[in-house]
């Protein structure tokens, strides 16, 4: 009796699903993967369950006729390979024909496609594997796939897989990583109705679907990276060491537009910053090698998600050389710095040395005239109450401008700089080296030249903020997407009235009010930044900032209600301290603000005293 015997095409199936098909995150990426290879300008991601119990995959690709639809759920069956050379230039992502008859053996599979102009498209239904039903079915733009009960016949491996959290973000993670790699395709990815990941197409700007991925403070940081050798291209974006994860999810390389995790590639970029970043942090690289297909093995892991390079070494030069040009020329410090150049100043460190030159000409000069050198501290050795409660008024330690033939002399040179809290030098903030917290309030930071700074961060806050909602006003976009709110509240006569009859202007500013029975009102949605902001104070304040019934709705008649959501958002974010990483992302928004408008809480920099004014009096 013979002992060997062929196995059936199901098992056969089977068995290459617990290659192919580790967890729905997997089936994830193999079918986007089939979308991509297919042309698609925009694919969906529709979740349930985790990605257990549904994952729908749509795209607007070429699509497939019947005779397509029918042999892509045959093994080893693919539009990828023709000869055994193929597989020694391999450029597309799918290449096996595994993946799709893989996932349809432990699932309840659907596929609905239909190729260009058709007048029929195609429905192919199977569950398990087995017995697929092929009908007509409407014509449509791409195909649709849809998975549902992964491994509903295969119950120990639905039994390992972990909680319903847990696999989403993995699936979610596969849909990021394809998105990175592919800036010219839309990627849109829900989980029961709510978004995961929404990034339109943006190949003249990749940065914006890296901060997509990464969150919007990423997107000041990135700046970009490029290596050409013979034989590697080395191109993306990597952030400066500001902007730093503590963990390494923010390093993502590609090898021909395939997400890889490779070590060698990893170890070199951590290498290219050891020397820029503190212990702990972990750098943020968004890298694209592209090699000849023939030079890189893609064949060498189940997930595809290890390659192998003829030549690793070469490969590590190129993204090391990459890396160091771009480090060392620091461009997060200002544009045009030579750092080879004498004393190899940047542009910020330039700024701030002239600033402190003309500080120091401003003293010497008052001098000579007789006057007291200023000082920071009162008789009772307290700042000025200026300086602290928030009120307009000068810098604490910064002579104050005199107005033209005061004390019978024209203005010292530097006398007009105009103040930090007015216009601050540029990358003044992002210069700062935060030291600490004063009182549980204040953030102490060491400046260029030693300089104690102190700087209030509810003023701080108040001023970014301020800055995006103007901003967002000035869009002819509109405000961004609000965020749900939802809850109700009972106010005065006058106040429901104000709010109930400037829902208009309320509406432009992004926050959406409804009249919700006598002098009850609802709040549905408010801007990014006040979803938790106290509703109460928020809106009575808002209702004695709103502009007369009638008026223009524009940035001038809306600026005081701008400025009341700039200070409840302020106060929102800052109700707990700062971390580090925050306040330097904190720091690094300052530079981009505009401190011309005026702000509730205008005084950002409440002390500044150099290093010289210290030694001073330390004697």
């Amino acid at each position: 009796m013979a002992r060997i015997a062929r196995l059936s095409d199901v098992l056969i199936n089977k068995i290459a699903a617990g290659e192919v098909v580790e967890r729905p995150a997997s089936v994830v990426k193999e079918l986007v993967e089939n979308s991509l290879d297919a042309g698609s300008s925009t694919i969906r991601v529709d979740l349930a369950g985790g990605g257990v119990d549904r994952i729908i995959v749509s795209d607007d690709g070429h699509g497939m006729g019947r005779h397509d639809a029918t042999l892509c759920l045959e093994r080893h069956a693919t539009s990828k390979l023709r000869e055994l050379d193929d597989l020694f230039h391999i450029d597309s992502m799918g290449f096996r024909g595994e993946a799709v008859p893989a996932i349809a053996s432990v699932s309840r599979f659907s596929l609905h496609t239909a190729e260009v102009g058709a007048d029929v498209g195609t429905r192919v239904s199977l569950e398990g594997g087995v017995d697929p039903l092929i009908e007509d079915a409407p014509p449509r733009t791409g195909t649709v796939i849809t998975v549902e009960d992964l491994f509903f016949n295969v119950p120990a491996r639905r039994k390992f897989l972990r909680r319903g959290d847990t696999e989403l973000k993995h699936a979610e993670e596969a849909v990021v990583r394809l998105a990175l790699a592919n800036p010219e395709v839309g990627f849109f990815a829900t989980h029961e109705g709510n978004e995961l990941f929404s990034s339109a197409a943006c190949p003249e700007d990749p940065r914006e679907r890296i901060a997509a991925a990464l969150g919007p403070a990423a997107h000041p940081h990135l700046f970009p990276v490029e290596e050409r050798r013979l034989g590697v291209s080395v191109t993306g974006y990597a952030a400066s060491p500001e902007f730093t994860f503590p963990n390494a999810r923010g390093l993502y390389t590609f090898v021909n537009r395939r997400y890889v995790r490779d070590r060698g590639l990893i170890g070199t970029i951590q290498r290219a910053y050891q020397d820029f970043l503190a212990a702990g942090r972990q750098p943020v690289v968004v890298l694209h090698i592209d090699v000849d297909p023939i030079a890189v093995d893609v064949n060498v892991h189940p997930q595809k998600l290890e390659v192998r390079f003829s030549d690793a070494r070469g490969v590590q030069e190129a993204i090391s050389a990459a890396l160091n040009r771009m480090l060392r020329a620091a461009p997060w410090l200002g544009a045009g710095a030579d750092p080879n150049g004498p004393g190899g100043n940047q542009p910020r460190d330039a700024a701030h040395y002239a600033l402190a030159v003309e500080r120091f000409l401003t003293r010497a000069q008052e001098a000579s005239w007789g006057a007291p050198l200023p000082t920071t501290m009162d008789a009772a050795g307290s700042p000025p109450s200026s300086a602290l409660s928030g009120a307009p008024g000068p810098i604490v330690g910064i002579p104050s401008p005199l107005p033209f033939g005061a004390v019978g002399r024209p203005p010292a040179f530097g006398e007009a700089q105009p103040q930090l809290n007015e216009a601050p030098p540029p990358g003044y903030f992002a210069a700062l080296r935060p030291m600490g917290l004063l009182g549980g309030r204040f953030h102490l930071c060491e400046g260029p030249g030693g300089t104690l700074v102190v700087l209030d961060p509810h003023a701080a806050l108040e001023r970014t903020r301020l800055t995006s909602y103007l901003r967002a006003l000035d869009d002819a976009k509109g405000p961004p997407a609000p965020s749900l709110f939802g809850t109700t509240l009972e106010f005065p006569v006058q106040v429901a009235k104000a709010l109930v009859e400037g829902r208009e202007a309320l509406a432009r500013l992004g926050v959406d009010v409804e009249p919700f029975g006598g002098t009850t009102v609802a709040l549905k949605t408010v801007p990014p930044g006040l979803e938790g902001a106290e509703a109460r104070s928020l809106l009575e304040a808002l209702a004695r900032a709103l502009p007369p019934k009638g008026a223009a709705l524009d940035s001038v008649t809306l600026a005081e209600a701008v400025r009341v959501m700039a200070c409840h958002a302020a106060r929102k974010a800052g109700a707990v301290p700062l971390t580090d990483a925050q306040l330097r992302a904190l720091l690094g928004e300052l530079d981009r603000a505009d401190f011309h408008p005026p702000c509730i809480h205008g005084t950002v920099v409440v002390l500044e005293m150099p290093l010289l004014e210290l030694e001073r009096r330390a004697r």
